[in-house]
């Protein structure tokens, strides 16, 4: 390390297998582009030097508040606020959440300025209540300031960003628990696999999706922490999405195959991840990361505050010490088995379906709306008991007691609009699946094959509208699949063939064949290919109807 004044918090001899100090030194790109580049290439990884103006130069364009406290404020605040503690014994602010301060190579000097910047943060910023991330982030930063002062105005500025749309670092937990949220979102979008195996091992797979913000600022060793940061300062929150869905498709594929306990899941993946040099290298793990195919900035934003809205509705909103708890796994495991009834699933089947569905549905419970074993045969009656509540979800048993079903993200009601005749409807939530003989469930196509959608040009807006409308042809900037599918142009109409329904039959998936299809009397049904979800035949193509039933989203204030 060839920067004294970036020695004085460091154990060097710890630093000696973390980061080397032997790349270039000097960094003139200005060009965004070419910045995302090199960021993601390690640049300026092997040279702590490098590393420190680059931080430097970026956390000082972010834009913050006009008043962000300052290396100044710092000076003028800390004696007051440390008083005669030692640096050592300093408790914690509270929004840290118990967090542990991870080493990162520091000194001891360092692990107590760790603390004191802590607190004097928590004195300026009174509005956070909820920061588990920032014990992390300000360690790292310490690595690449000269004094403590220099520290606290970088994440001070961190934590300032006013821009929109560039989202940094969660400040509540209402933030918080809406990113996990959204990361349940997206595993169930792009890891499907590794979702599988999480549904199959842990009672609760929320709670495991829950962590993934420590195994990013936390668990992981700081020589792949630091990668991770580097790239995250230059293109945002996305970033750590991608890399915590990299992660879980290592710990997929090196654990898939070895037994696994529900009680140590989130444990086993913490040490996977502590212990993550021994499966793969830094470069590897962002090389994961940027393979994933995710649609954009604009989808993780529309699932956040979609998330964050469900959440509000429930009252969740700050973490109580008495009560989040509680009320937290009581909303996550939605499914109760003592007031779960089905004739056609069990509790254990609809905890499977419901891992599936929008994390902003699944913390609602599941309600009864339709029976045909109470409410009869027909598809009138079904309408009926359906109406006014959205999203749905259909099962389906045959009389050779094949189970299938799918979920319908819009209100039946909708199909009134076509005035009487069979017209589509729907959004690109909606899929379908079966449960028996064997689990399989079949998305929209376009959630695979993203090149499909061509996003349709408007006027831009300033209303939540405007995010569901792009005018770039840049393929990062493709609308989102959880959209309705009148915001795309599709190269063909059968992408938004989701679900149908008339005085006749119902109808969910089509072109070029029905994913469901089921009469009138809810007697006969059949099953086969179709182009909107790209399915196999959810059960024998024709088949004999034993029971349907319909089920809601309660929220669990209401009951």
């Amino acid at each position: 390390m060839d920067s004294p004044g970036y020695n004085c918090f460091v154990d060097k001899n710890k630093m000696d297998t973390a980061i080397q100090d032997l790349g270039p030194k000097e960094l003139s790109c200005t060009e965004l582009q070419e910045l995302k580049q090199l960021a993601r290439q390690g640049y300026w990884a092997r040279s702590y030097a490098l590393r420190g103006k680059v931080y430097q130069r970026l956390i000082r364009d972010i834009p913050c508040r006009t008043v962000t406290p300052d290396a100044s404020v710092y000076s003028d605040i800390v004696g007051k606020i440390v008083g005669k503690h030692s640096s050592g014994s300093l408790p914690l602010p509270e929004f840290v959440d118990n967090t542990q301060v991870p080493s990162y190579c520091l000194n001891t000097r360092g692990e107590g300025a760790v603390r004191k910047i802590l607190l004097c943060i928590a004195n300026q910023f009174p509005d956070i209540s909820f920061c588990p991330a920032l014990p992390a982030v300000v360690a790292l930063l310490l690595h690449y300031s000269i004094d403590e002062a220099e520290c606290f105005e970088k994440a001070c500025r961190i934590l300032a960003c006013n821009d929109p749309s560039k989202k940094l670092i969660d400040q509540s937990f209402l933030a918080f628990e809406s990113s996990c949220m959204t990361f349940g979102d997206l595993v169930n979008k792009y890891c499907q696999a590794a979702h599988k195996l999480m549904v199959a091992v842990s009672e609760d797979v929320l709670q495991v999706y829950a962590d993934w913000q420590r195994w990013l600022f936390g668990e992981l060793p700081l020589s792949y922490f630091a990668r991770v940061f580097d790239v995250f300062l230059v293109e945002g929150y996305k970033v750590l999405y991608r890399v915590a869905l990299a992660i879980l498709k290592f710990f997929h594929k090196v654990r898939a195959g070895q037994l696994l306990e529900s009680d140590n899941v989130k444990q086993d993946i913490r040490t996977f991840v502590k212990d993550i040099a021994k499966t793969v290298s830094p470069e590897k793990l962002l090389e994961k990361a940027f393979a994933i195919r995710l649609f954009s900035r604009k989808e993780i934003q529309l699932l956040q505050m979609a998330n964050e809205k469900a959440l509000k509705q429930k009252g969740i909103t700050v973490k109580q010490k008495s009560v989040s708890l509680s009320k937290r796994q009581f909303v996550h495991l939605a499914v109760h088995a003592e007031n779960f009834h089905s004739e056609i699933v069990s509790v254990k089947e609809m905890r499977d379906i419901w891992s599936w569905v929008p994390e902003r549905f699944a913390l609602c419970q599941p309600l009864l709306l339709f029976s045909s074993l109470q409410h009869g045969y027909s598809l009138t009656r079904f309408y009926f008991q359906c109406e006014g509540h959205e999203p749905t979800l259909l099962l389906i048993k045959t009389t050779q007691k094949e189970v299938c079903g799918a979920y319908l993200s819009t209100d039946w009601s909708e199909r009134n609009k076509f005035g009487g005749k069979l017209g589509f409807f729907g959004t690109g939530e909606c899929f379908v699946f079966r449960l028996q003989p064997e689990v399989q469930r079949y998305e929209w196509v376009v959630i695979k094959h993203p090149e499909l959608t061509r996003p349709v040009s408007v006027e831009p807006t300033t209303t939540l509208s405007s995010l569901c409308h792009s005018t770039s042809s840049d393929p990062a900037d493709r609308l989102s699949p959880f959209l309705a599918a009148r915001h795309f142009n599709l190269p063909s109409k059968t992408e938004s063939l989701f679900m149908a329904g008339g005085n006749d039959c119902l109808i969910i998936g089509g072109g070029g064949g029905q994913a469901l299809y089921i009469d009138g009397d809810l007697n006969r049904g059949r099953t086969g290919h179709c182009d909107t979800f790209n399915n196999q035949p959810l059960c024998s193509e024709n088949f004999l109807i034993a029971a349907v039933e319909a089920w809601g989203f309660q929220d669990p204030d209401t009951q």
